[in-house]
C-alpha cells in the first residue's frame, strides 16, 4: 500500500535517568535513520518522541533523594532532550506525559472507554502499609525471590536472576517505605478486557502480519496469544501520574496505569506538535511505525492495539520493528549498577563525534538477538572502516582534485569498461539501500552505504591516477570526475545514517545537500565547479581514550562489588576456654622472599619478640617481598609446625579477605611492640 503520510514513534524513556547506548541502539537510531530517509525522499512523516514521567521507579528515587517527583522528571527530562538533540536525533517533537495536554489527552481516552462500558470493575487484595497508610505498588515490595533466594527481590521481578514476579510470590515480603511487613486489604481498580480483543489480534497479528513483521516480535505475540489473554489493570493506587475523573466512585488516590498513559503520550505529543494531529493517527493513509526495545513489544503489538480497537477511531500500527538488547563488555546494560555508556558523558568525552557512535551501533545493532559494545570494537569500526575507508577515499579524492587542478571539478572524459562498470553500480547503491531501510535492516543498509565508499577506494587505488598525470592529464581528469560523483553520493546516502558527516561532505563539495531521488547520478558535480577547502571527516581514536572508558568501566565494576558485598555468617560458637588457647601476638617482617615454583607462596622471617622464627605465607599474589619488610603483622605463635615446600612453618599470620579476594594484613594501628600479645 502506497501510504500518504508517516507516524513514527520511538519508546518513551522513564525520565529517571539519562540515556545510554542501549536505549540508541536498540530504539533511537534505528528510528532516526528511518525517519531521515523519509524526509529525503519527500514523505509527509512526523517523528514523536517524548519522556514517560510517571510510574513507580521515579517515585521511588524521589522518595530516596528527599525531592518531588517533578523535581525528578523535571532534571532527566532536561538531561535526555539536550542529549537527543546534540546527538543528531531528529525528533519533529519532544514531548513530556507530565505535559498538561498529555494529562487532558489521557483523561479523555479512558473516558472514552470508560463511558462505553469496556472496563471491567474488580476489586481485590493487595498489600497495605499501614504505617504510611497507602497501598503498596509492586516496586514498593520487596523480599526474598523463591527462585534464586535474591533478598533484594522486587514485587515484580528478581533483578539478580531476571525472573517475572508476583508481590504475593516473595518470601518475607517488606515495605519500601516503612520496612514493615505489609497487609492484605481490599481495593477497587478498573480493567481492560484483553480476552475481549484475543480474537482480533489472533487474526491481525497472527494472519495479517506474519510475513512482515520481524520474526522476535511475531514470535513473542505468538506466544501471549497462545498462552490466552486476561484482563490488564489500567488504574493503580499511586498519588504521581494521571488521575482519574474525580466523579467515578472510588477514584480517590488513584491513576492511570502508567503502561496505560505511556503510549497514549504518542497521541498527546503529536497533539502538541500539530492542530492537524486526527490525520497522522486516524486516516487510513497513514502509515504507523513503533520503534522499541524487545521488552516493550507486549504493550506496544498487544495492549496499546487493543487501546486503539476500543477507542474505535484510531488506526493501527503498520510495523513495530523491536530490537534485542545491546550488552556492554559482555555484561546487560543496568541503570542500578550504573554499567552503561551515558549518551551526555560520552558527548564529553568525544565531542563532535556523534556519528562515530550512530555508525557503531548500527553496524553492530541487536536486530536479531543480543549483541554486545566493547570499546575495542568501537575504537577499530572507527580507524578501520569510518576512518581507513570512507574517510580515505574521500580525502585522497578531495586533495587529488585540488592539487592537479586547483580544487576545480575536471570534465568527464572517455570512459572505459572499468569507468562503466562504476558508474552502473553506483546506480545501483540507492534502490539497495532504500529497500534495506524499508524493510528495517538497518545493519544491511549500513553496510551497502559502506560499500560505496569501498567502491570509490578501490576505484581510485586500482586506477592510480597520481601515477598518470604526468603522461595521461585526460584520464586522470575522468578518474577524479567519477570519484567526485561517489562523494557527491556517498553525501546523499550517508545522510540517515551519518548527519554530521553528510553536512562535513557537503561543505567540503560546496554543495547544498539533495534529496534521494538525485542518488545514483553521475552528474552531481558539475564540471568547473569549485570545490571548498579540504577537511577531515574522522579523527583517529587512540588507545589512551579507550583505555580511560575501559578504567572507567573497571571503577565501575569495582564500586559495584563493594557494593554488593555481604559479610559471611558466623560460624558456630566456640567456649572461652578454646579461645583462651589461641596465642596471638604483634610480630615484624625482617626477611621475605618468593618460594620457587609457586605462585602464591612468600617465606617470611617474622621478629615475634619471643624469637625469630620462618613462616610461610600465601599472600604472593598480593604483595611484593621487598614492599613488606618492616610490616608488623599479627601472629599466632602456637601453631603447631607444618611443612610446606620443603619448608617447616612456625606460625601463621592474620589476613583479612576482602569482597574481591584481596589479602589486606591485620596490623596494629599504634605503634606497639612486636611480642606484645593480642587479646
Amino acid at each position: 500500500m502506497i501510504y500518504k503520510r508517516y507516524t513514527v514513534t520511538s519508546a518513551l524513556p522513564y525520565a529517571n535517568g539519562p540515556i545510554h547506548i542501549g536505549h540508541l541502539a536498540g530504539v533511537y537510531v534505528p528510528a532516526d535513520i528511518y525517519v531521515r530517509y523519509l524526509r529525503s525522499t519527500d514523505k509527509d512523516v512526523v517523528f514523536i518522541g517524548g519522556s514517560d514521567e510517571h510510574g513507580v521507579p521515579i517515585t521511588i528515587k524521589a522518595r530516596q533523594q528527599g525531592v518531588t517527583p517533578q523535581q525528578i522528571v523535571d532534571k532527566y527530562h532536561g538531561i535526555i532532550k539536550e542529549s537527543f538533540r546534540e546527538f543528531g536525533i531528529s525528533f519533529d517533537i519532544y514531548s513530556r506525559t507530565s505535559n498538561l495536554v498529555h494529562h487532558e489527552t489521557a483523561d479523555d481516552f479512558f473516558r472514552n472507554l470508560y463511558n462505553k462500558g469496556e472496563f471491567v470493575e474488580k476489586f481485590s487484595m493487595q498489600y497495605y502499609d499501614e504505617e504510611n497508610k497507602q497501598f503498596l505498588a509492586d516496586r514498593y515490595i520487596t523480599g526474598t525471590c523463591p527462585h534464586c533466594g535474591n533478598e533484594k527481590a522486587y514485587g515484580d521481578q528478581c533483578e539478580k536472576c531476571g525472573t517475572t514476579l508476583n508481590a504475593t510470590d516473595l518470601i518475607n515480603p517488606r515495605s519500601a517505605i516503612s520496612g514493615n511487613a505489609p497487609v492484605m486489604k481490599e481495593t477497587r481498580h478498573w480493567f481492560l478486557p484483553l480476552d475481549k480483543y484475543e480474537s482480533f489480534l489472533r487474526h491481525w497479528i497472527l494472519d495479517t502480519h506474519k510475513e512482515d513483521w520481524k520474526t522476535n516480535v511475531y514470535g513473542q505475540c505468538k506466544s501471549w496469544l497462545d498462552q490466552g489473554l486476561q484482563p490488564r489493570a489500567v488504574t493503580r493506587d499511586l498519588d504521581w501520574g494521571v488521575k482519574l475523573p474525580s466523579e467515578i466512585e472510588g477514584s480517590e488516590g488513584k491513576v492511570l496505569y502508567v503502561w496505560f498513559d505511556a503510549p497514549i503520550g504518542y497521541i498527546s505529543a503529536t497533539k502538541e506538535l500539530t492542530p492537524e494531529w486526527e490525520k497522522y493517527w486516524k486516516d487510513k493513509e497513514s502509515k504507523l511505525v513503533h520503534f522499541i526495545g524487545k521488552d516493550n513489544i507486549v504493550f506496544h503489538c498487544i495492549i496499546f492495539p487493543a487501546m486503539l480497537k476500543a477507542e474505535g477511531s484510531f488506526i493501527l500500527p503498520d510495523n513495530v520493528p523491536a530490537n534485542e538488547f545491546m550488552n556492554l563488555e559482555g555484561d546487560k546494560i543496568s541503570t542500578s549498577r550504573n554499567w552503561a555508556v551515558w549518551l551526555h558523558e560520552y558527548l564529553t568525552d568525544f565531542p563532535s563525534r556523534q556519528d562515530e557512535l550512530r555508525y557503531v551501533l548500527c553496524a553492530n545493532a541487536p536486530e536479531t538477538k543480543d549483541n554486545d559494545f566493547t570499546w575495542k570494537d568501537y575504537q577499530a569500526k572507527n580507524n578501520n572502516e569510518l576512518l581507513a575507508i570512507f574517510g580515505n577515499f574521500v580525502n585522497r579524492t578531495l586533495v587529488l582534485t585540488h592539487k592537479y587542478f586547483n580544487g576545480i571539478v575536471p570534465e568527464l572524459g572517455e570512459v572505459n569498461d572499468n569507468d562503466k562498470n562504476t558508474i552502473e553500480e553506483i546506480n545501483a547503491f540507492p534502490q539497495r539501500i532504500a529497500s534495506s531501510i524499508e524493510n528495517y535492516r538497518f545493519r544491511e543498509a549500513i553496510n551497502e552505504m559502506m560499500n560505496l565508499a569501498r567502491l570509490g577506494n578501490k576505484y581510485l587505488t586500482e586506477n592510480e591516477p597520481w601515477k598518470i598525470f604526468k603522461t595521461d592529464e585526460n584520464r586522470v581528469k575522468t578518474i577524479l570526475n567519477i570519484s567526485l560523483q561517489i562523494c557527491a553520493n556517498l553525501s546523499i546516502l550517508c545522510e540517515p545514517f551519518l548527519p554530521f558527516t553528510a553536512g562535513k561532505l557537503c561543505t567540503m563539495l560546496n554543495i547544498n545537500q539533495q534529496k534521494w531521488e538525485n542518488a545514483g547520478k553521475t552528474d552531481l558535480m558539475k564540471e568547473a565547479h569549485q570545490l571548498s577547502e579540504v577537511g577531515l571527516l574522522f579523527q583517529k581514536i587512540e588507545d589512551a581514550e579507550i583505555e580511560m572508558q575501559i578504567q572507567k568501566l573497571l571503577d565501575t565494576k569495582k564500586a559495584n562489588e563493594e557494593a554488593a558485598f555481604v559479610a559471611k555468617a558466623a560460624k558456630t560458637n566456640i567456649e572461652y576456654d578454646d579461645f583462651a588457647k589461641i596465642d596471638l601476638r604483634v610480630g615484624c617482617i625482617i626477611e621475605a622472599e618468593k618460594v620457587p615454583k609457586t605462585k602464591k607462596l612468600l617465606k617470611l622471617k617474622i621478629d615475634t619478640g619471643i624469637d625469630q622464627r620462618t613462616v610461610v605465607s600465601g599472600i604472593a599474589e598480593f604483595y611484593e617481598p621487598e614492599n613488606i619488610i618492616g610490616q608488623k603483622v599479627s601472629i599466632l605463635v602456637n601453631l603447631a609446625p607444618k611443612n610446606l615446600k620443603g619448608i617447616e612453618s612456625q606460625g601463621m599470620i592474620l589476613m583479612a579477605e576482602d569482597h574481591d579476594g584481596k589479602l589486606c594484613f591485620v596490623s596494629p594501628t599504634l605503634e606497639v611492640k612486636s611480642g606484645s600479645e593480642i587479646k
